[in-house]
């Protein structure tokens, strides 16, 4: 084991906007820390294994609790104005993959991410890894394996990177106020890891990590040191000299949680210097907010320069009223035959943050959990965000759409969305109520249905039984991600079968039965190529003869060339000129504003 401190500390002052309005934000700490240790595990083949059927079981570590302050004005909310009072009737999802994901803590915490040939599952003691059909590949693999000495302490990340074809695995370490990453050597997940151990000043409680341009971006519920950048260029290169910076935000007005969520990229990275953004709802019910809004943050980081990194609020978006407030003592959610309230996990959006860019304008996705009617009954507050992009000069965000998807008298609550090639959006969460245990369900809806209504009809796809009994922490994660095929989902969530915690994997597709152009649009036939000085573009199967573009950006996401073409019924056939550029990796994305699709190059 190497280890390796070299810390660089910085003053700076950074500034904040609210609502376009700069003010000064008090000095705050910016600090620069080497990892402080660093190796390379076996072959995760040659890692001891955990028992299949019964793997160890431990307690997670209590989240850091928030003293709740209530706003002296605030007059109470009425009935949520955006709810959706009767599920979708265009279909269903088209359920493929659907198994028993491993266990572990309590709470488990499931996340979990797809990748070309590979699905892997981490949750709070253990983490395996499955192919593609959903069959384990592995057998359960304790957390601890990855990290030489480390306790296990649990609440996992899994990303998949797929700008750098890597997988990306994460937890925090107690003790040492340590944040644990290990970054696969190869594309195989099976193969050996770089792993690191970075500390910090404070607990890291709550973590949330991001694939974006220049780091992994984490933020976490904690009193400093809570929005941190990684160098992912250097750990995904297993360089031990890979470093952090660790900022202290900008104060969050909040009721339960400080953790911001951060933007999470897919298909294709945002231009060179764009800023990470990182998101928190604002009820007006808490002290320091006047309206419900969403708050935006924006980090900048230089690696170079660390003393020029800053965090800032950039805007303060105000959204159509919601309530975020359920019992002060957790007890949210009832369950059937039993005394025994589950939490709702309020205050916060829950994981993910995608971030998308599309022709014209980007999107992020966001969900949070509601009171719906003042009667502590859960609903999903969903939002679609866009940001109008032109060339690279990019609007504030604004809300597209959004809504409240509580159908019925029935809770729903832990949600992650995610949104497809066709602008589909999917969304799983965790259902029940008094007359229903704790299961996993889906809906979603089409790009061109009703704004703000999940128009698919909800799929339970894991019934559960019993009720949890012991305590009210149900869990704190489930995690929704796309394949590279840009329209099949992958979740992960937590339910109770038979009184017990369990986890479950399932992949679906969001296609609506009786549209030829989605129909068409899903089976895209793409070949690119290198000849020489020029890429050799060649597409089949679009979705229709109106014009598309074709553009090439650089790994950073920085466009090379963009052309608006039109293709004829057998499609289209296309060069792009990539003479005088360097070798490596590049993205290819073609689409307009109904389709997109990005795909990975290699310029030798």
């Amino acid at each position: 084991m190497k280890k390796i401190i070299i810390v660089a500390m910085l003053a700076v002052t950074v500034n904040a906007y609210s609502q376009g309005v700069k003010k000064e934000v008090s000095p705050e700490e910016i600090v620069k820390v080497q990892c402080v240790n660093f190796f390379v595990t076996p072959p995760l083949r040659e890692l001891a294994v955990e028992d299949v059927e019964n793997p160890p079981m431990k307690m997670g570590k209590d989240r850091v609790k928030r003293e709740f302050n209530i706003n002296p004005d605030f007059k109470g909310e009425k009935a949520d104005k955006l709810r959706q009072f009767k599920k979708g009737a265009a279909g269903e999802a088209n359920i493929d993959v659907n198994v028993f994901g491993v266990n572990g803590g309590f709470p488990p915490d499931p996340s979990g991410a797809i990748g070309p040939n590979h699905y892997v599952q981490a949750v709070n003691t253990t983490w395996r890894i499955y192919d593609s059909e959903g069959d384990g590949l592995s057998f359960p693999v304790s957390l601890s394996t990855l990290w030489d000495g480390s306790s296990n302490d649990g609440d996992p990340i899994v990303m998949y990177d797929q700008f750098y074809d890597r997988w990306f695995i994460s937890q925090f370490q107690t003790a040492s106020n340590s944040i644990l990453i290990a970054i696969s050597k190869t594309p195989d997940p099976e193969e050996e890891y770089y792993a690191y151990e970075f500390q910090l000043s404070g607990f890291p409680d709550y973590p949330k990590f991001s694939v974006w341009g220049d780091a992994y971006y984490m933020t976490a519920n904690s009193f400093g040191n809570d929005a941190v950048a990684f160098e992912r260029d250097k750990m995904v290169a297993g360089d031990a000299t890979a470093s952090m910076i660790a900022l202290n935000a900008p104060s969050v007005p909040t009721g339960n949680f400080y953790s911001m969520l951060p933007a999470d990229a897919d298909g294709a990275l945002p231009p060179s210097g764009t800023p990470n953004y990182m998101f928190h709802p604002g009820d007006q019910a808490w002290g320091g907010n006047s309206f419900d809004q969403i708050r935006i943050y924006e980090m900048n980081i230089n690696w170079d320069n660390p003393n020029s990194s800053g965090i800032q609020l950039a805007q303060q978006l105000e959204v159509e009223n919601f309530n975020a407030n359920f019992s002060n003592s957790w007890n949210d959610i009832e369950q059937p035959e039993s005394s025994q309230k589950l939490d709702a996990v309020a205050g916060i959006f829950t994981y993910r943050a995608q971030y998308r860019r599309w022709i014209g304008y980007n999107t992020v996705i966001l969900t949070q959990v509601v009171d719906v009617d003042g009667a502590d009954t859960a609903g999903i507050r969903w939002y679609e965000l866009r940001q109008d992009d032109a060339g690279g000069n990019v609007s504030d965000w604004y809300v597209y759409q959004s809504g409240t998807y509580s159908p019925d008298d029935t809770n729903r609550w832990l949600a992650s969305a995610s949104m497809d090639d066709h602008g589909n959006i999917a969304m799983a969460y965790s259902i029940g109520g008094t007359d229903m245990s704790a299961s996993l369900a889906c809906t979603g809806r089409l790009r061109w249905d009703p704004l703000g209504e999940m128009t698919v009809d909800e799929t339970i796809f894991a019934e559960g039984s019993g009720a949890q009994e012991g305590g009210n922490r149900f869990g704190d994660y489930s995690q929704m991600t796309l394949a590279p095929d840009g329209e099949t989902f992958w979740f992960t969530g937590e339910y109770i079968l038979s009184g017990n915690r369990r986890t479950r994997i399932v992949s679906f597709t969001i296609n609506d039965p009786l549209s030829v152009e989605n129909e068409d649009a899903s089976e895209v036939e793409s070949v690119i190529y290198q000849n020489g000085s020029e890429l050799m573009v060649s597409l089949k199967n679009l979705p229709s003869v109106e014009p598309i573009y074709l553009e090439l950006f650089d790994f950073k996401g920085a466009q090379i060339s963009s052309e608006l073409l039109v293709p004829n019924r057998d499609g289209l056939t296309a060069t792009v000129n990539v003479s005088g550029l360097a070798v490596g990796a590049y993205m290819v994305r073609f689409g307009n504003d109904n389709y997109q699709s990005v795909k990975k190059i290699v310029l030798q």
